[in-house]
């Protein structure tokens, strides 16, 4: 693993991440402060996703596509209303076609499909700062 090497990409990129499995905003926090990124908010909801964009205004929000009180599709469309250029990462278990459709419609800056390797969450956020 070449986190290391990462830490210059990252110098200024804040991060929100929002996933209803706490295991997974533990790993995926875990992987982006060693990689040098700062991460300013952790969620588990739709609701608190839109609430920590607003206060925030990260860099990247990793968003998951089926949570509770708020799913992320709508968590999206809404971050997306208020920001059209909000970086906003998708990260789903489902890569059927319908969903990756309606994601890509909303304007979903990327789209991870469960499970990912570590190197991917790193190789979308590169591609998005190209």
């Amino acid at each position: 693993m070449r986190i290391k090497n990462r830490k210059h990409m990252a110098e200024t990129n804040r991060v929100v991440i929002v996933d209803d499995n706490e295991d997974i905003t533990s790993v995926i926090s875990d992987i982006l402060e060693i990689g040098g990124f700062n991460v300013v908010g952790i969620g588990h909801d739709g609701k608190e996703a839109v609430s920590l964009y607003r206060k925030h205004k990260p860099d990247f929000i990793f968003l998951d596509v089926m949570m509770p009180i708020r799913n992320g599709i709508q968590a999206l469309k809404e971050i997306k209303e208020e920001d059209s250029k909000a970086n906003v990462i998708m990260v789903t278990a489902d890569d059927g076609i319908g969903i990756i459709q309606e994601l890509e419609k909303l304007n979903a800056t990327a789209i991870i499909i469960k499970p990912f390797k570590i190197e991917t969450i790193f190789e979308t956020i590169k591609n998005i700062n190209k």
